[in-house]
């Protein structure tokens, strides 16, 4: 390796490192502040919580990384430029794009490290971070629940005076809302002297029993008049249990399509194997409902009606009319109203039963429409690296500032229009609205002219914006209208 590239590769080195770590750190705070239900106030130890962030933290990765390229190459080859170095480099002879030979290999090892990253360890990571999350309420069932205020558990708010206990599984003076059918307002109070969570290693319930309280319910009624009674129902007991599952305790907000999910526990084999699956039962289930509805109709009108049991069948009635192109022309007054009613009903329940397939099917689309976007991304982080690599390069020798900025500025312009592009394009192939490849790739395919386009300015000094191109049309009309007066 020449000096001139070792040089290169360790300023931008060094300064890739920083960045980092530094955005690194910065996402595993946002994680921190939306998991920050799941941490403070659980009693869990710095063990428990080091390992809890341990196992969240690859999956930042995707966001830092191409972030941390397109930043340190703003600001190394901005700092090249501002100092001279540029200038330096060719009037000896050296291109940008030469300088840029030896940084170009090593973002090319950088994509390939990404992918076997995205391949292996985020999907090992995502499936212990879930695993640890439903491990730690079934471990410490307190969690679900905090001391002194309304926790949301399902469709019940809870309210404990006190927890105590090994595990704080004895709860004092418990307080329990249960939410209406319609999910607005509360119809059950429950009130308990003490309570007891329990919950085993391979169980998905949580169980509360209540000892001495009483139950509050108000009844329902459908007269407006009776409701100004305020009826309720009130019954004392001395052991109350209610079970709750732990399956909405191990939900957040964020990301909840990738906690819902499986696909982004899997590697690339087992994506295509779980695919091929998805796919074909996919595909079976649209042959079997199509068969379904065909025999319904074949054996619907190929049975005698009421009518025709007397008479004949309406298949007799063609063949002895020859061809009809109205049947219910040849149907008796009296039978006509009956079979109207037939067919509105019939086609009522076709309707319902296809809005109802439709929903299903659409829910299957989407799960295999997240499994191929799953399967992309492995490979958009990948080129993500070398995307950014080729933007920010270009940006930095052309605006010729280095530090912390301006280049911060341009890099958090172009991140987020590429993170935009991205979760739009993801959305879109969800909702099959456009095929998952492009979905996937889109932001990548926008940017791509982009990166092309940069390079190509800077490798043949051409600014930003050529303001000629802009200006020169501008002020020849002028000049125009001036001799044109004159």
């Amino acid at each position: 390796m020449k000096i001139l590239d070792r040089y290169i590769l360790t300023s931008f080195l060094s300064t890739f490192a920083t960045v980092f770590v530094i955005l690194f750190f910065i996402f595993i705070l946002q994680g921190i502040w939306l998991f920050i239900a799941d941490l403070a106030g659980k009693d869990l130890d710095s063990y428990l919580i080091i390992k809890f962030l341990t196992f969240y933290s690859p999956t930042v990765v995707p966001l830092v990384l191409p972030l941390s390229v397109l930043l340190a190459s703003i600001m190394t080859f901005g700092n090249f430029a501002e100092n001279y170095e540029f200038a330096a480099m060719k009037s000896s002879g050296i291109s940008l794009r030469r300088a840029m030979h030896s940084l170009t290999i090593f973002i090319l090892g950088l994509s390939f490290v990404a992918f076997l990253f995205a391949n292996n360890i985020i999907p090992q990571a995502q499936f212990k971070f879930i695993n640890l999350r439903k491990s730690i309420v079934q471990q410490k069932p307190s969690m679900a629940i905090a001391e002194g205020q309304f926790s949301t558990v399902g469709n019940h708010t809870i309210k404990v005076a006190e927890k105590y206990g090994d595990n704080d599984n004895l709860l004092r003076d418990v307080t329990i809302h249960k939410l209406s059918n319609l999910g607005v307002g509360t119809n059950v109070v429950i009130k308990a002297k003490r309570g007891e969570l329990i919950s085993t290693e391979n169980s998905n319930f949580l169980q509360l029993i209540l000892f001495d309280g009483n139950y509050y319910e108000d009844v329902p009624v459908k007269n407006y008049a009776e409701k100004n009674k305020v009826p309720f129902a009130k019954s004392a007991f001395k052991k109350y249990i209610i079970n709750f599952d732990l399956a909405p305790l191990q939900k957040t907000d964020m990301d909840a399509d990738q906690i819902a999910n499986t696909n982004n526990m899997l590697n690339i084999n087992e994506l295509r194997y779980t695919l091929d699956s998805l796919e074909i039962n996919h595909k079976k289930d649209i042959i079997s409902y199509t068969e379904n509805m065909k025999q319904r109709y074949v054996s619907f009108y190929a049975q005698p009606t009421k009518y025709s049991r007397k008479d004949t069948t309406v298949a007799e009635k063609v063949k002895k009319n020859g061809n009809v192109k109205d049947l219910i022309t040849i149907l008796q007054p009296n039978q006509k109203s009956s079979v109207y009613d037939i067919a509105k009903a019939n086609i009522a329940n076709t309707k319902f039963s296809i809005e109802g397939s439709k929903f299903e099917l659409e829910g299957k689309i989407k799960n295999i429409n997240n499994h191929w976007l799953a399967l992309y991304d492995k490979f958009v982080i990948a080129y993500a690296c070398l995307l950014m690599f080729f933007i920010g390069a270009p940006i930095g020798a052309i605006i010729r500032k280095g530090g912390l900025g301006l280049p911060i500025v341009f890099a958090m312009v172009v991140f987020i229009v590429y993170h935009f592009i991205n979760v739009f394009g993801k959305k879109l192939a969800q909702e099959d609205a456009i095929t998952p490849f492009f979905g996937a790739w889109m932001s990548s395919i926008i940017l791509t002219p982009v990166a092309i386009l940069l390079t190509y300015r800077a490798t043949n000094d051409i600014g930003l914006v050529n303001m000629d191109v802009i200006l020169q049309p501008i002020l020849k009309l002028f000049k125009k209208r001036s001799s044109e007066q004159n």
